[in-house]
């Protein structure tokens, strides 16, 4: 059994040593680990358990999934770093985690860049997300697939949300990558990057005011108890990845690199499916709650954020995808 205390691994040596210990239990037959910060019913954790179990069918049962929801293992950036050197299997992360570690990733996570959830997915589901998955092998991931993280929007425990104005003086939360950080502060707030599974107690103790994520995720983690505004900005439609061990990817025969990638593909629609429904679910439940919701005036945070999005753009390589981008349909 892996344990967080023996996951809880700083610098290059400890790493190293956690990645010898993994290489001596990850013996033929051994369970696949997989990781993520959501708990057990979240959408992307059943679309991983579906694919460990057809997994599992299609090999009558000689590769097998352990999960480890609820960041049980760490943090996401924690478990991107652990699978990199194969001290755990497949991690599944929000982009906003690997932005500054994997810039390919960068321009999906800018702010407006999609005009709606199905344009983010016809876009993942393309020849740029298949180029944005293929450069995690440069450090020793192999990327399998894009999930949905839905619309983005802030929350917070002070005031409703309409224009940026309304944003000064509030500490957001923020993911802990510099596109997040320039976007909010760009938006008026003071960018606060805090690790995920702290956001709740953050709200509760005042040491953040705000933060921004979708519905399902704002519902999970009952954030909703402790931030009673909710202000629709839709200010980033960035997807999550699944990502697997190079190491362990490349240790599987070919059939069954092929059935990895065949079944993770297949997830996706299975998470998309659970995704529509919990999303709507939570949304529901939070207003029923409660909750105060107020549509926010997008336009003004489009004016907002454009300066530092023209930073951005002044990389030629995020340009290039962005009008890429913007060309899909």
């Amino acid at each position: 059994m892996i344990t967080r205390r023996a996951l809880a691994v700083t610098g290059g040596a400890a790493i190293a040593g956690a990645g010898v210990a993994f290489a001596q239990q990850h013996s033929a037959g051994a369970a696949i680990t997989a990781v993520d910060v959501h708990p057990s019913d979240y959408p992307t954790v059943e679309a991983v358990r579906w694919m460990g179990e057809e997994i599992a069918r299609e090999t009558n049962g000689r590769i097998n999934f352990r999960l480890y929801p609820s960041g049980q293992l760490g943090s996401e950036t924690d478990t991107v770093n652990l699978a990199r050197f194969q001290v755990l299997d497949i991690a599944r992360v929000y982009l906003g985690a690997v932005n500054n570690m994997f810039p390919a990733t960068q321009p999906l996570a800018l702010p407006y860049v999609f005009r709606d959830e199905a344009h983010m997915r016809n876009v993942c589901d393309g020849a740029i997300g298949r180029e944005i998955l293929q450069t995690f092998e440069r450090r020793g991931l192999v990327g399998l697939a894009f999930y949905d993280s839905g619309m983005r929007s802030i929350y917070n425990a002070r005031r409703p949300i309409h224009t940026p104005d309304d944003m000064r003086g509030l500490k957001v939360r923020v993911p802990r990558a510099d596109i997040f950080m320039e976007m909010l502060d760009a938006m008026g707030a003071n960018s606060t990057p805090i690790p995920f599974g702290e956001v709740f107690t953050g709200l509760q103790t005042h040491l953040i005011d705000a933060a921004e994520n979708n519905w399902a995720t704002f519902q999970s983690t009952r954030q909703y108890e402790v931030a009673r505004y909710w202000s629709q900005t839709n200010h980033c439609c960035a997807p999550e990845a699944l990502l697997m061990s190079k190491a362990r990817y490349d240790s599987l025969t070919r059939a069954d690199q092929d059935l990895f990638r065949a079944k993770a593909t297949e997830s996706v629609a299975v998470m998309r499916g659970l995704w529509d429904q919990k999303q709507a679910t939570a949304r529901q439940t939070v207003l029923d709650a409660g909750v105060n919701f107020n549509e926010a005036d997008q336009d003004a945070f489009r004016r907002a954020v454009e300066p530092m999005k023209r930073r951005w753009l002044a990389n030629a390589d995020i340009a290039n995808t962005i009008r890429r981008i913007d060309a899909h349909v």
